[in-house]
């Protein structure tokens, strides 16, 4: 595979609307953005991803991965869009969720390893892991991250988002607590994390709109989406995410019933830490694949 120069990937970047900086430089890509205020978010569905069973088809996360990201970028291939956002030279840190009642679906973190090892990265430079990132050897030292995670109603910051994923980069994770976690956005600034980030992946297959109790699983109160978000913009990405939640939510009680706490984090992210946009009306949403009851 031809190595791909910084010259040619900056090429292949726009200029941040905010002092022009460019997209290894910041943790928000620009390049799929169709405006300096707007950012690009593929939401992607198949209505046959858990047709074999309990498990989703693996076959199919890969093929959901590549098409969205091709979407996302504007290439044509698999192989032309992964090229563009890693590189044969990278230390790649793959930052997945394993909590136990709603973790990343393996066939994901599998998918995405195995497209990183495809652009060329060798294999010992490749790491998935979850609360182990910060004594782990390969996101200690990471030149890229992908950040990927399930969508699901949370005690503490109202939803777990993508934005709450990097939390396990905190010497003390219990220090963005308070507030609703509303101080998550300062995440992005830590120095494992800062202008690392190459793509946000937003699991939808089987999210969660509800909980009874702190960090319990509720089966009741989730259903098979069968989707994944995927952005640059992890404000974005979460927002759109946070939108179908409350849609669901609405359906299922018949009436409008806000998160308790509220997911202050997400508009925190904007406006306060300008990592992104959460206005609907600034989000270009490409929706591919099946359509039924998307809520966006």
């Amino acid at each position: 595979m031809e190595t791909i120069t910084r010259r040619e990937l900056l090429k292949r970047t726009a200029m941040m609307a905010a002092g022009g900086a460019l997209l290894l430089n910041k943790p928000v890509a620009a390049w799929a953005s169709i405006s300096e205020s707007t950012s690009r978010v593929v939401l992607i569905r198949n209505k046959e991803l858990y047709a074999d069973g309990d498990a989703p088809n693996a076959a199919l996360t890969a093929q959901m991965l590549d098409e969205a990201l091709c979407k996302l970028t504007g290439e044509k291939t698999p192989q032309q869009a992964w090229a563009t956002i890693i590189r044969p030279t990278d230390t790649v840190g793959i930052k997945t969720n394993q909590w136990n009642g709603l973790p990343t679906p393996s066939e994901v973190n599998d998918a995405l390893k195995a497209r990183v090892l495809s652009a060329g990265v060798q294999e010992d430079k490749v790491s998935v892991d979850d609360r182990g990132v910060k004594k782990n050897p390969v996101f200690q030292n990471a030149t890229a991250l992908i950040n990927t995670r399930p969508m699901r109603t949370h005690a503490w910051s109202g939803v777990g988002s993508l934005l709450k994923n990097y939390i396990m980069f905190a010497e003390k994770p219990s220090d963005y607590h308070e507030d609703s976690c509303v101080i998550l956005g300062s995440l992005q600034d830590l120095p494992m994390v800062k202008g690392k980030t190459r793509l946000h992946v937003l699991v939808m297959y089987t999210p969660q709109f509800h909980h009874i109790a702190q960090s319990q699983f509720s089966a009741e109160h989730s259903w098979r989406y069968n989707g994944l978000l995927l952005g640059f913009d992890p404000v974005a990405v979460d927002s759109v995410g946070l939108r179908i939640i409350e849609a669901k939510r609405r359906e299922y009680f018949k009436e409008d019933k806000p998160l308790n706490p509220p997911a202050k984090h997400i508009a925190a992210a904007d406006t306060r830490y300008h990592l992104g946009t959460s206005d609907p009306t600034k989000i270009e949403l490409i929706k591919l694949g099946w359509d039924d009851n998307s809520y966006v």
